[in-house]
């Protein structure tokens, strides 16, 4: 496929590298075309290289070829990353004062924008209407994601990641209308991996989590246009890129990360392994075996519930306040109580979270597995959900129902 890149004059235009190398390894040949001004964040040396194509953004350039003309009429794609206020207001009003200028109204093929700039500009009457004028000609114009912008501020109008322009750019070739971002403008948290709880200066009570259904969540909820906060426990896998990384070690560092991300986040996804007890004192030097003293005895104590606890500081909130989604993760057996899922109800009826990931585990099941299979509990009463496949397809799936329930006009109880 042919695909017209175009950069506009924003710091986010570090991040189009990415993207570019995105489209050129899946195949596609790209030509990017910088505005004057991108070129002052990143030189056309970086895009020739990356494309393997020459760069221009003048039209008195080859003009033998009529790039101008050509190369609009010639893409089957045009993407324009990051796209400033000033290159929206340009394509709405169909200015043409240079080559990516002339290469859009030229356009035959779908057009996607990826929005970045500050927020009250993003939010400016002027770019509003700019943004509506282009969807009404058949553009796709992506909302920017929320998070950290330029300075200390923060707030809608980051780039979106550059795996999430390019997923959303391929469902557009292939004429998917919900190729928008469906997470765009939500904060969410989620806990991965599996907690460690200290016995001595070198043991520690842990479990079998390796953290790699909650990476494929961060990964999810980032290609969904989310900014994604990751409290990372033990893991066997590296956090992905474009996520915020909070690292901790017990259940009770857990705790305090979650209370705290808790406070800005939209949904809240509780994937991690917790230990349910701690050992109740920790020694300052390392428990040694001899023959002249009795076994160890080591005396447990309860973790707090995180869930729980998340649920209860959710309810608490003040009336008119945007309702969180909380979301939790449950690691069952069953044995002569009942099965997977009678525990599972009953422990969703505890918790009180809106959504529970039900997962059968055993020696040889979920724990450091590639695949997964789920069954997703709503405390709605509405009809469970099968999901399975690879962890990246489950979280597809979870993701999934949790912009439906984002999006679900009915109130939750």
């Amino acid at each position: 496929m042919r695909i017209v890149l175009g950069v506009g004059g924003g710091i986010a235009a570090y991040k189009v590298a990415s993207l570019l190398r995105l489209f050129t390894e899946a195949g596609h040949n790209v030509t990017v075309i910088p505005t004057e001004a991108s070129t002052r964040f990143v030189g056309t040396a970086t895009w020739e290289a990356l494309s393997g194509n020459p760069v221009s953004n003048s039209v008195f350039d080859d003009v033998h070829q009529v790039n101008h003309v050509r190369l609009g009429h010639e893409a089957d794609l045009i993407v324009i990353a990051p796209a400033t206020a000033d290159l929206l207001a340009k394509a709405a009003t169909g200015q043409a004062g240079d080559l990516l200028t002339n290469t859009l109204l030229m356009a035959r093929g779908p057009v996607l924008f990826a929005p970045a700039m500050h927020t009250e500009m993003w939010q400016h009457a002027a770019t509003r209407a700019n943004v509506e004028t282009l969807r009404s000609r058949g553009a796709a114009v992506l909302e920017p994601a929320s998070g950290r912008l330029t300075g200390a501020d923060s707030g809608p109008g980051r780039l979106p990641e550059p795996e999430a322009i390019f997923d959303a750019a391929m469902a557009l070739v292939q004429g998917q209308s919900d190729f928008q971002l469906p997470l765009a403008g939500h904060t969410v948290t989620i806990s991965a991996g599996g907690t460690r709880e200290p016995l001595d200066p070198v043991r520690f009570l842990g479990n079998r989590s390796s953290g790699k259904q909650g990476v494929a969540l961060a990964v999810a909820a980032r290609n969904a246009g989310a900014t994604v906060r990751l409290l990372a426990a033990h893991m066997d896998v590296p956090p992905p890129g474009g996520v915020e990384v909070v690292p901790v070690e017990t259940a009770l560092q857990l705790r305090e990360a979650a209370l705290a991300a808790a406070a800005d986040s939209d949904v809240v996804i509780m994937s991690a392994a917790v230990a349910d007890f701690r050992p109740a004192a920790v020694s300052d030097t390392k428990i040694k075996k001899r023959d002249d003293r009795d076994d160890p005895v080591i005396t447990l104590v309860r973790n707090p519930d995180i869930l729980h606890e998340l649920v209860e500081l959710r309810n608490s909130a003040a009336p008119g306040r945007r309702q969180q989604l909380i979301v939790g993760f449950a690691a069952e057996t069953g044995d002569s109580d009942g099965d997977v899922l009678a525990h599972a109800r009953a422990k969703l009826q505890r918790k009180g979270c809106d959504l529970l990931v039900v997962n059968h585990v055993g020696t040889d099941k979920v724990f450091g597995q590639d695949t997964n299979s789920v069954v997703i509990l709503a405390r709605s009463g509405s009809e469970p959900q099968e999901a399975s496949g690879t962890k990246t397809e489950v979280s597809a799936a979870i993701i999934s129902r949790i912009s439906a329930e984002l999006n679900s006009v009915s109130p939750r109880a």
